[in-house]
């Protein structure tokens, strides 16, 4: 059958939720649970091969500057360094599409022309809609996916 994939995601922000995200072809289906969650998986692993992809994971510092939320974090793959993730949020506004000029020019005062002009792929299609804690972590999943690639870890 088709190959499916589950990638669990933990986001300090939200510590009492586990994210998870299944990849089947090319539909992807979100899920929201509590920290039961990583015991049921655990519990399923004579029903599913488990790939041993290696953790990766990125932490840091938060910063608070204004209306922002500003978070830096040290990207590590078994406990290798691969790079910076920089966060940024806007707290007053919800809808990417109203504050994403704003963002951008925020982000470009300190990281200049690395920034893109166009909003993330991911948002792309999601401009006009409710920002949600699952699009973040879609977010960190698609920049992690980057640097397995990047490593040539897949």
């Amino acid at each position: 059958g088709v190959q499916r994939t589950v990638h669990v995601l933990h986001n300090s922000e939200q510590p009492a939720s586990v994210f998870a995200l299944l990849e089947s072809g090319t539909k992807v289906v979100p899920l929201i649970a509590d920290g039961l969650f990583d015991l049921l998986m655990l519990k399923m692993t004579n029903i599913y091969s488990s790939k041993k992809q290696t953790k990766i994971e990125s932490k840091g510092p938060r910063f608070e500057i204004g209306d922002f939320c500003v978070k830096l974090g040290s990207v590590t793959m078994s406990q290798n360094f691969k790079g910076v993730l920089v966060e940024v949020e806007y707290r007053p506004c919800v809808i990417p599409g109203a504050a994403w000029e704003l963002l951008r020019e925020f982000l470009q005062g300190f990281l200049g022309s690395a920034v893109s002009n166009q909003p993330p792929q991911y948002l792309q299609n999601r401009m006009n809609e409710l920002y949600q804690p699952m699009d973040t972590i879609q977010q960190y999943l698609d920049h992690f996916g980057q640097y397995r690639k990047a490593t040539g870890v897949i």
